[in-house]
């Protein structure tokens, strides 16, 4: 009998980071991201695979990150990513050889081998397509991929539904052309929803007007299901207090606090739950996060896993363990990976007799199979935690051989138990207080105040000049102002991670897209680039390359769904 079912949903995103060898900084999060979790959780799957098991991992590869893994620079940089890890490897160990540090220089030689073999699978295995690895594991069954908003823009606070309209239906399609199947499934940005209500800008005093609800634009462009954090269907009030003292946040929840009564039946993120447009939604399982993501009191904490921060320069390869004393990273110890990988075996049986039981516990609570949604950032997994990958893997083994938890996807649930019980969702994200504010407060309210006025001006511009001969320049303005609604912009710059990169990423784009917008207008009415001009035209298709072919129908207003489903009015 089985205790009930087991989703592991991985969201595998990166900025638009790409520079075409302008500037490392941000590619080499994109390498980074490739070699340390992308192929390793191909390799996991591949052994899977030849083993007879099929995990149904539940896997979002955003639109922005599947076209950067696409382009030819990338590939071309990647091969020279590892070949320079490996050298710097072959380095490391001639030092440490001439030292006489045994343990180091065998340390060094297991970079060498990984950073081989990373870049063996890379060109061989894979043929140079880790987007062609995912779908042929998804025409295998072992996993289901799902999508994203085209660029990560974060839903409740775009200006127009058409913006929204537009990032879901362009992530959609991006995904059916480069996956062969449409995506049943949707990682919402930040796991970010808002209802349908009188939504008023927070960057200025224009007049609220009615807004629809983010699951009716999900619907009409054919997706079936999404994800939220726990504290969204349980109902009461955002945790923390930022949203009180910041007036813009203060009056967004003011206008919907009144939608949504807190329910009086019992919820549980072992349900999942129809929504009255007929979305079914899951919540995410707030044990298992914290045994899996925390690096204080989680797995990835145990002192014998390598030390993220603790590196080696110039290769900044990393030779330590994290050790009892995790804050000195002076009194680190070297790593030792047969320990390490000792206690990723225990770790993943200690997770199946949790996830076991905490399935127990509500079929005996409710009568019924349970959901357990396990929802983490993919590039937790090799990156931040080294052994990441080798613990799902383990997982997924010994998930298999126990037999008491079905390992399922998004889509087998809906297909295989719909949803009982419809409920209302309040606004709201998995962010820090549940609400907006990792997303808008007083370090990231300028980008807002320039990101609002671009936005509405696409869509003026696509409803009255697409078609037109400036269609190549608006096709471009579409691209610059998409990439500019990437969430990350404004969650880098609260966090202070990267905070300049994101800054000038951002002013880029947004600077771009001015630019263009003024050069589309002339020629709309009749003139003709300058060969200035012209070459400024070639170095924003040049520099930011994403979704070729681009439709400026997503931006007008009043267009109609192309994907399926009936508009709600």
């Amino acid at each position: 009998m089985s205790l009930g079912r087991f989703m592991l949903v991985l969201h595998s995103h990166m900025p638009y980071v790409l520079s075409h060898g302008k500037s490392p900084h941000g590619t080499d999060w994109l390498f980074e991201s490739a070699a340390e979790c992308y192929l390793p959780l191909l390799d996991a799957l591949d052994r899977l695979r030849a083993q007879g098991i099929s995990p149904r991992w539940t896997i979002n590869v955003t639109p922005v990150l599947a076209e950067q893994l696409d382009d030819p620079s990338f590939t071309a940089g990647f091969e020279e990513y590892c070949q320079e890890k490996i050298d710097y490897a072959k380095g490391d160990q001639e030092r440490f050889q001439a030292s006489g540090d045994l343990r180091m220089e065998g340390l060094a030689a297991m970079w060498q081998r990984l950073y081989t073999r990373s870049l063996v699978q890379f060109k061989h295995k894979w043929e140079r397509s880790i987007n062609g690895a995912w779908k042929q594991f998804q025409d295998d069954g072992l996993v289901e991929l799902i999508t994203c908003g085209a660029t990560h823009g974060y839903f409740p606070l775009l200006a127009t539904d058409q913006n929204v309209s537009a990032q879901v239906r362009l992530g959609v399609e991006s995904h059916t052309q480069r996956f062969g199947t449409k995506p049943r499934g949707i990682w919402l940005p930040e796991c970010a929803y808002r209802p349908a209500y009188d939504w008023k800008p927070p960057t200025d005093d224009e007049p609220a007007r009615p807004r629809r609800a983010v699951d009716d634009i999900l619907l009409e462009n054919g997706l079936e299901y999404f994800f939220v954090d726990s504290h969204m269907i349980r109902g009461g009030e955002p945790l923390g207090t930022y949203w009180q003292k910041f007036p813009q946040l203060a009056e967004l929840f003011a206008r919907t606090r009144h939608l949504f009564t807190p329910p009086t039946e019992f919820r549980s993120e072992y349900e999942h739950y129809a929504l009255p447009s007929g979305l079914t939604i899951f919540a995410r399982d707030p044990e298992t996060t914290v045994k899996v993501w925390s690096g204080d009191v989680g797995y990835p904490g145990d002192e014998h896993y390598l030390e993220f921060h603790k590196q080696l320069y110039p290769g900044r390869l990393r030779y330590w363990r994290i050790s009892q004393n995790k804050q000195d990273l002076g009194a680190k110890q070297p790593y030792d990976p047969w320990i390490a990988y000792d206690n990723v075996h225990n770790h993943s049986k200690d997770l199946v007799q949790l996830v076991k039981a905490t399935l127990a516990r509500y079929r005996g609570q409710s009568g019924r199979e349970g959901t357990l949604v396990a929802m983490y950032d993919t590039e937790l997994f090799g990156h931040w935690w080294w052994e990441g990958p080798e613990f799902l893997y383990e997982l997924a083994l010994a998930m298999s051989r126990d037999g008491s938890v079905d390992m399922c996807s998004g889509g087998d649930v809906v297909d295989q138990d719909p949803a009982r019980h419809v409920i209302h969702l309040p606004e709201g994200s998995w962010g820090e207080g549940g609400y907006h504010s990792v997303w808008l407060n007083d370090d990231n309210f300028w980008t807002w105040k320039k990101l609002y006025p671009a936005e509405r001006r696409l869509v003026k511009m696509c409803s009255t000049m697409a078609g037109g001969p400036a269609d190549e320049i608006l096709k471009q303005c579409a691209r610059e102002l998409v990439l500019a609604e990437a969430s990350d912009w404004q969650f880098l710059i609260s966090t202070w991670s990267a905070r300049d990169y994101s800054e000038a990423r951002f002013e880029d784009h947004i600077e771009r897209f001015e630019k263009l917008s003024l050069l589309a207008q002339s020629v709309h009415r009749g003139g003709v680039l300058t060969e200035e001009e012209q070459a400024f035209l070639i170095d924003c298709q040049q520099k930011d390359a994403p979704f070729p072919d681009i439709d400026l129908a997503l931006w007008k207003q009043g267009a109609e769904p192309a994907l399926g489903g009936v508009p709600t009015t």
